[in-house]
């Protein structure tokens, strides 16, 4: 299979995925659990969200037959979503990052809340929260759909390129601080 045939694959694949972007299938997102699969490094069998419905369509996209899900990568359950107990936040801001869709609102020392139509019920956010103010609820409707994925998609990947920038921008940043300071210092040097 040609690298390209397998680019083509691997977009297949993830338009099947959830993109809930929850790791729990041992990858870093949905792309490269899909990027996994097409490289025959995964199994069709590690993603909880999608559940069994979802390793049906990766079987007959795969023309391979379908397994129940693994349960070494969790169980299939109804779509939650992050509920923030708004008068315990204290504001740290460390839920914001793991949140793969800008889900959470929020600003340091200030109360913070989940945005529970954008939330893909990833759990995330709740390991880095210090005061334990973040359960997952049932979300309404129960049902995560294709919208849902593609919506979910493109937030995930807006959030991504809008980081990569900022690393960049921070790496000029370093980078010109860097020169300034090596022609200060030639310049003390020199006299």
């Amino acid at each position: 299979m040609t690298q390209v045939d397998q680019a083509i694959l691997a977009d297949q694949i993830d338009a099947l995925l959830p993109q809930t972007q929850c790791r729990k299938c041992g990858y870093q997102g949905c792309r490269p659990y899909a990027e996994a699969i097409s490289r025959h490094a995964a199994d069709i069998d590690q993603c909880p969200p999608g559940g069994n419905a979802g390793i049906q369509l990766l079987a007959q996209l795969l023309n391979i037959p379908a397994k129940p899900l693994n349960p070494a990568f969790g169980s299939e359950r109804a779509l939650l979503v992050a509920v923030i107990d708004e008068a315990v936040c204290i504001g740290c801001t460390k839920c914001l990052p793991p949140c793969p869709t800008d889900a959470i609102l929020g600003a340091s020392k200030h109360m913070h809340t989940v945005l529970s139509a954008l939330c893909t019920g990833c759990e995330l956010c709740i390991e880095p929260c210090p005061v334990n103010c973040i359960s997952m609820q049932a979300a309404t409707p129960s049902e995560w759909t294709q919208a849902n994925a593609d919506a979910s998609r493109q937030r995930h990947q807006a959030k991504n390129q809008r980081q990569a920038k900022q690393e960049l921008e921070k790496a000029e940043r370093l980078n010109r601080q860097k020169q300034l300071l090596a022609k200060l210092n030639k310049a003390k040097t020199s006299v």
